[in-house]
């Protein structure tokens, strides 16, 4: 089974920029988009043999998360259950008989840190939701994180070490993350891979010189670890400032 995830920084631009090519071309089981920046109905998208599911920010323009996939859940959950979590529409759950498949695209702590905080409390949350589905069937997770996990994960860290996605309280939720019972895909087949990246800013061709993160994941229940197949970064596919991302699984 073919999973995609990319954060396509606005869906109806990055249409505009082969998004449907390279989605026709891959023919993957589940596509997960992030930062979709649209609501519902802004962008008729003909996807044929594809359910399609949309959670839009209340704020228009802004984050949001969709779905799509050629296998029907038995349930949709759409974010965390918590109020003050789910007005930016960023989670859709997707439940099938022997797992659940979750679609991510976590809060940027922001310049200056300072919507750190807010974001500690979302780790938590979010952690506390995938540990409890997790009780029931494995997870599968994608989506951009919004932190490169270690220092090989991009290419300054000493001079990044108290910015938005590589501070020391973003990378400790994310290894609590883990040791709660997750696997980092992509560390599982390329633990010491240096130089594989999934975002770049557009300041001072960084994607040329390829000074990236690695901030957009798949990350599954351990018990899945024996399922894995390969995880690849489409580093190659332009349209956003972040690349595809990819799990190869056997379920």
């Amino acid at each position: 089974m073919k999973l995609i995830s990319w954060n396509v920084n606005g869906l109806r631009a990055c249409v505009k920029k082969g998004f449907l090519d390279f989605f026709h071309e891959i023919d993957s089981d589940f596509f997960c988009v992030q930062e979709t920046k649209m609501q519902e109905g802004q962008l008729e998208l003909k996807l044929p043999g594809y359910e399609q599911y949309w959670n839009s920010a209340e704020k228009k323009g802004y984050s949001g998360t969709a779905i799509f996939t050629k296998h029907k859940p038995t349930n949709v959950i759409y974010g965390l259950g918590i109020e003050e979590h789910d007005k930016e529409g960023r989670m859709i759950t997707l439940e099938y008989d022997d797992f659940f498949f979750t679609n991510v695209y976590t809060p940027n702590s922001q310049r200056g840190l300072a919507r750190l905080d807010y974001r500690m409390t979302w780790d938590d949350a979010f952690r506390s939701f995938l540990v409890d589905l997790n009780k029931s069937k494995p997870v599968i997770i994608c989506g951009d994180l919004n932190v490169a996990h270690t220092e090989i994960d991009l290419k300054n860290p000493a001079t990044n070490r108290k910015n938005a996605g590589f501070s020391d309280e973003e990378r400790e939720k994310f290894t609590t993350l883990l040791d709660a019972g997750f696997t980092d895909t992509f560390r599982h087949f390329y633990p010491d891979k240096i130089d594989a990246y999934t975002w770049w800013s557009y300041f001072a061709n960084s994607r040329e010189r390829n000074i990236g993160w690695r901030i957009d994941y798949f990350l599954t229940s351990a018990d899945l670890d024996k399922n894995l197949i390969d995880a690849l970064i489409h580093d190659q596919i332009l349209g956003s400032d972040h690349c595809p991302v990819e799990l190869q699984i056997e379920l």
